[in-house]
């Protein structure tokens, strides 16, 4: 019997327990088109076992780009969804992707694979953490760390450069830069129900799994290239101009999580 979290803290039972028999891939983005084109690429030249999926959520890229990304669409045959198609509500909309997908990989036993337009896998990543996340039957999130041109652990895993090669069960937050959420963790935590005043969700989502009586686990033996918040380049502020982020940040009312 396994745990169903609803917020703000009710508590249901399941009688089903964790089963995956597929993987849904998802790259939210808005413009930043050559990062987003590297990151699709990789992800296609990805060797993968698993029957799987691969979806772009285009929100609200400019007219150019989104005529880029829907021809590449079709000639490289992945799925493209315009969230302008289904929602007028300005960018960003992480929240309307992650409960449109959260549904679909509930009516498909999928797991959720979020592969972030900042970010480049490796040909083994993907597999790697489908294989990680079915050998543990407590695992609700499958992280790969982040890792800069050199090799070097970079935000927002910071806190792991002192870890060794080890897969680690981690109280610290996953971030979504590539990140499998295991259909365990869907069927117990409602999207539904997360704040809608918000921006991101890796932080709440990663307390809910825990909540939920599973393990959130690190992968540092499958690290991927992040160029930190490329998909948006305000954020770049939080590195060359701190002060100016928080700004922003508090009186524009960006980025919350």
């Amino acid at each position: 019997m396994t745990l169903l979290v609803s917020l703000p803290g009710n508590v249901y039972f399941c009688t089903k327990y964790n089963s995956m028999k597929q993987l849904h891939i998802i790259t939210p983005v808005k413009d930043s088109i050559e990062s987003t084109l590297r990151t699709i690429d990789a992800v296609l030249d990805s060797e993968i076992n698993v029957p799987f999926t691969y979806t772009i959520y285009n929100d609200f890229s400019t007219p150019e780009n989104t005529a880029l990304l829907e021809n590449k669409a079709q000639h490289l045959g992945f799925q493209l969804v315009n969230l302008s198609d289904l929602t007028q509500h300005p960018s960003p909309n992480y929240l309307l992707v992650l409960q449109r997908e959260r549904e679909l990989c509930l009516q498909e036993d999928a797991a959720l694979l979020i592969v972030e337009s900042d970010v480049t896998v490796k040909p083994d990543t993907l597999q790697g953490l489908w294989d990680g996340a079915m050998e543990r039957k407590d695992c609700g999130m499958a992280a790969s760390v982040t890792v800069d041109e050199v090799g070097k652990v970079n935000y927002p895993y910071l806190f792991a450069r002192r870890m060794g090669k080890q897969v680690t069960s981690t109280r610290h937050h996953c971030s979504f830069c590539c990140t499998l959420l295991t259909n365990e963790l869907l069927r117990r935590v409602d999207f539904g129900l997360l704040d809608s005043t918000k921006n991101w969700f890796d932080v709440t989502i990663s307390h809910l799994s825990l909540e939920s009586g599973l393990q959130n686990y690190l992968f540092p033996s499958l690290p991927v290239l992040h160029r930190p918040h490329g998909s948006r380049p305000w954020k770049q502020l939080k590195y060359t101009n701190p002060i100016k982020y928080y700004w922003l940040k508090f009186t524009k009312g960006l980025d919350k999580i």
